[in-house]
């Protein structure tokens, strides 16, 4: 049985915390790894440097919108790629455990269920805009 009275705020509560991390980890790349480093980086996989660049904002941009509600289904939805391309291109040559060197699959594939429980939970409570349709 969902509590509809708590649900909205535990969906807040997650979309937060999810916010939150990809305000950290766009701000890792920013200002630890450097936009130039990162694009290195992304180079020596075999992928086109420019794409750090759209990964670093697409991150920032799916951040904003979490945190403050805009259309939070939607944007949960569309951050899970990025996640995705971590998996695929970096973490799950590594194993399964995020401790193993290079870091494994497991925290990003976690995060990825976090944000399709949220896309199913709702908006949560306090959006700024919730997704279309919804009131």
């Amino acid at each position: 049985m969902i509590d509809s009275r708590t649900a909205p705020y535990a969906a807040l509560v997650l979309r937060l915390a999810l916010g939150i991390l990809f305000l950290a980890h766009a701000g890792l790349k920013i200002f630890v790894f450097t936009p130039a480093g990162t694009a290195g980086f992304f180079a020596s996989l075999g992928l086109p440097g420019w794409f750090a660049y759209v990964t670093i904002l697409w991150e920032l941009a799916g951040a904003v919108a979490l945190i403050l509600g805009i259309w939070p289904r939607l944007a949960a939805i569309t951050v899970i790629p990025i996640l995705l391309g971590a998996i695929f291109t970096v973490h799950g040559a590594a194993g399964f455990f995020f401790n193993n060197p290079n870091g494994g699959w497991e925290f990003p594939a976690f995060w990825i269920v976090g944000l399709i429980v949220l896309a199913l939970t709702g908006d949560g409570a306090l959006a700024l805009r919730p997704t279309f349709g919804r009131k």
